[in-house]
């Protein structure tokens, strides 16, 4: 009998439908328990149990009420109230706790944002990006080594203890696959209850053998986790009235799952079932995004002694990749401005004469005077090294730099140095593939050799490589491109079920943007093989995305910046398991490829999570009477913090400063996503732009909008069946644009003439 089925039959003919405590399904092991738990400060002095509904101790009556449904074959929902009918307890939280039995270390266990795979793993430093030891460097068979984050223990004989609030995390839930029992669990729960955020325990004895997952009323946690640190909570439980009750609602799951893709893709399904759907705000329209964006960008171009370029974050030294050089030329070049394609020459121009190594890899940071810098190698290591994943940035963001030029009609302009600076990167990397079977996480750029192995740091890789394959015809870099998404995929989501060390600023942590970086190149090779298996990988590698990205918008205090804008920050995406905090965007990528995904699919759950990171965007943007940052208007920061890693002062408060990388994410979202996706002979249609949009038939749109901004919303109109072939990378430079000013609803018709190569056109209706 399946467990899906085992579960409702004990729900409901044992226990009682919606009156009784539910049940695990016996397949698991587990057991549900609720407890009072007592405190002084957050050190815990006793608890009591409760067996039934009702627990009396000392002078306290304590009463349970249980509502329980069954929304699905597989979940149950359920409220727990538990009022105190008699007496007073100082200090108190209540407590469910779901405990399993027949445990095993290798179970997978995940919390969205923050722990992977148990984040049981080598562990150093107790800070911000810790210095590697001697012993990683030239190591290729150097264990994952991450930050000092709550996790799991690695060590035989050690107990573990997870503690958190909810607001660390990206949805307030956790869960297990389990490979011996070939099942997956998940709960969920909600933000908070009437005694503020609530607490996620996972407790882990020191045999391995029993672990127990916990949900409390409130958070009492002893420490909180900072960026690659701990410090003292600060947290308080209550104290309890006669009459005072707490509600705890939760959802639970049980399924089968032969491995770690079916609980991310199950995760998926049900991220928002108990928090329940957004309501994005429509602030400010991509047209004026990229309006605001780019103008910033512009103004930041400087001459220096070095070269000429944008100035990246708020330095005049240059950084290449990830959070900067040779991405914010990207929209600057898609301008089609006869200025700014001069000034993206000159950087082009800068960066392929003085950056390249003589490997055929880039350096990733040069002074303003010109001297290249390592990056975390110690102050007395020898060689110069840089970051991996930079030179993956490289190689694919120069590939749709010289894409996007042949596709304005400049493909005269392009240099040959800047050909041959990715032909030897191309080559470079796919040396290193042949020599050591992986791209490393650091590398040095003057030899080629890998000085520290074993992350996901080159997950984009092979977007870059697919890219380039098509653009010089070079089929062999196509194939180191499939062998290594193929490396990717099997060690990194099937065994280890994260990927992680794409960060300059973090060790080998999970993190969201070597995953989201994956999924690019999935998305590659799904569009130059025309591979079903790669379009199967992405939609796991989505899911694995989705886990990093907030599902709900979560309370922030009232008196916070946040909390004083009303800010929906549903979107917002987490960093990384050691900096926890979201941020405004994917850094640093439009995201795009969910588009593309949705196109291909016609799942909306991929349109949905981009369009929740552009609106999160958004509410970060500073606009007049939308005050974010002390910069410019359309500047932006990094920080949208739900959590207290960085003290309980820093919750739903901007950090008073601007980063061009998510300027530039804003900027890319506007241009790379439609605002409006139609398919004119289905039902098909979703609303990315910050409008509304009625059909009237299936050629033609009511358009309102009611921000105070004008706009002019980029359409993508095809039918199922040009939808059917996978959108290219400078597609939407032919979007058609309609212009709806602040207030007005304009009624506009798409129709494709013949002789037009398919491009569809928008006309208003007068």
């Amino acid at each position: 009998m399946a467990g899906s089925t085992l579960l409702w039959i004990l729900l409901l003919s044992v226990h009682g439908y919606g009156q009784t405590q539910p049940s695990i399904p016996q397949e698991l092991h587990g057991a549900l328990s609720v407890a009072v738990k007592h405190y002084n400060g957050t050190s815990l002095i006793s608890e009591e149990k409760f067996n039934g509904n009702i627990l009396e101790t000392g002078n306290c009556r304590w009463q349970l009420d249980w509502k329980v449904t069954a929304p699905s074959k597989d979940g149950m929902e359920c409220t727990l109230t538990c009022k105190l009918q008699r007496g007073s307890a100082p200090a108190s939280a209540l407590a469910v706790s779901f405990d399993f039995g027949k445990w095993e270390a290798r179970n997978y266990v995940m919390v969205p944002g923050i722990v992977y795979n148990g984040n049981r793993y080598r562990t150093i430093g107790n800070g911000y990006n810790p210095q590697y030891p001697r012993d990683m460097y030239y190591n290729q068979a150097v264990p994952v080594t991450l930050s000092n984050n709550p996790r799991l223990s690695a060590d035989k004989g050690d107990a573990s203890l997870v503690e958190l609030q909810t607001n660390n995390t990206a949805v307030p839930a956790m869960s297990f696959f389990s490979p011996a029992l070939r099942k997956g669990w998940i709960v969920l729960t909600e933000q908070q209850t009437r005694w503020g955020n609530s607490g996620l325990t996972i407790r882990e004895n020191a045999d391995k053998d029993s672990c127990s997952f916990g949900i409390s009323a409130p958070a009492v946690r002893r420490l909180a986790a900072g960026f690659g640190d701990f410090h003292p909570s600060g947290d308080q439980a209550p104290d309890w009235q006669e009459g005072d009750e707490v509600s705890i609602r939760f959802r639970m799951y049980a399924f089968d799952a032969d491995n770690i893709p079916a609980l991310l893709e199950k995760f998926m399904t049900v991220r928002k079932t108990v928090t329940g759907p957004n309501t994005p705000r429509n602030l400010l329209p991509m047209s004026e995004l990229v309006a605001a964006g780019t103008r910033i960008c512009s103004g930041n171009f400087s001459v220096q002694p070095v070269g000429n370029y944008y100035l990246p974050e708020n330095s005049k030294d240059f950084q290449l990749g990830w959070v900067s050089g040779m991405i914010n030329t990207f929209p600057m070049l898609a301008l089609n401005d006869s200025t700014e394609r001069r000034r993206v020459s000159e950087e082009l121009d800068f960066i392929t004469a003085k950056m390249q190594g003589g490997s055929g890899f880039f350096y990733g940071t040069i002074t303003a005077n010109g001297q290249v810098r390592t990056e975390k190698a110690p102050p007395d290591f020898p060689a110069v090294q840089a970051l991996v994943r930079k030179n993956g940035d490289v190689l694919f963001w120069l590939m749709k730099h010289l894409m996007l030029l042949k596709a304005q009609g400049y493909g005269r302009s392009i240099k040959p140095a800047w050909e041959e600076a990715a032909k030897r990167l191309a080559d470079a990397f796919t040396r290193n593939w042949k020599k050591y079977g992986e791209f490393g996480q650091y590398i040095v750029p003057e030899t080629g050799e890998i000085a520290v192995f074993n992350s996901s740091s080159g997950a984009i890789v092979p977007a870059g490589l697919a890219l380039a394959s098509a653009y010089f015809k070079h089929p062999g870099w196509l194939q180191t491109a499939t062998a290594a998404a193929d490396f990717y995929y099997t060690r990194d989501i099937l065994q280890r079920g994260f990927t992680g060390g794409g960060c300059g600023d973090i060790s080998q942590d999970a993190d969201s943007e070597s995953c989201f970086g994956f999924l690019e190149s999935l998305m590659a090779l799904y569009q130059y093989t025309g591979k079903q298996i790669w379009l199967q990988r992405a939609k796991v590698q989505a899911a694995l995305c989705a886990t990093w990205t907030l599902a709900y918008d979560p309370v922030f205090p009232a008196t916070s910046a946040i909390g004083k804008l009303g800010g929906k920050m549903a979107g917002a995406v987490w960093a990384s398991s050691q900096n926890k905090h979201a941020a405004p965007g994917v850094c640093t990528s439009s995201a795009d490829y969910l588009f593309k995904l949705y196109r291909a699919t016609g799942d909306k759950r991929y349109a949905a999570l981009i369009r929740d990171i552009q609106h999160a965007h958004a509410e970060a943007v500073n606009m007049p009477g939308h005050i974010t940052t002390n910069y410019l208007t359309g500047s932006s920061m990094e920080r949208i913090q739900p959590s207290d890693a960085e003290g309980k002062g820093s919750i739903g408060n901007f950090i008073h400063t601007r980063n061009s990388w998510t300027e530039t994410d804003g900027i890319l979202m506007a241009m790379e996503i439609p605002g409006i996706y139609l398919q004119t002979d289905t039902d098909q249609l979703y609303v990315f732009d910050h409008i509304t949009v009625t059909r009237v038939s299936r050629t033609m749109l009511s358009l309102t909008n009611k921000t105070s901004y004008n706009a002019e919303v980029a359409v993508m109109a095809e039918t199922s069946r040009m939808a059917t072939r996978p959108m290219g990378y400078t597609t939407f430079t032919k979007w058609p644009k309609v212009k709806v000013k602040a207030g007005e609803t304009v009624v506009m018709t798409v129709s494709f003439p013949a002789g037009k190569g398919g491009s569809p056109q928008c006309k208003v209706m007068k």
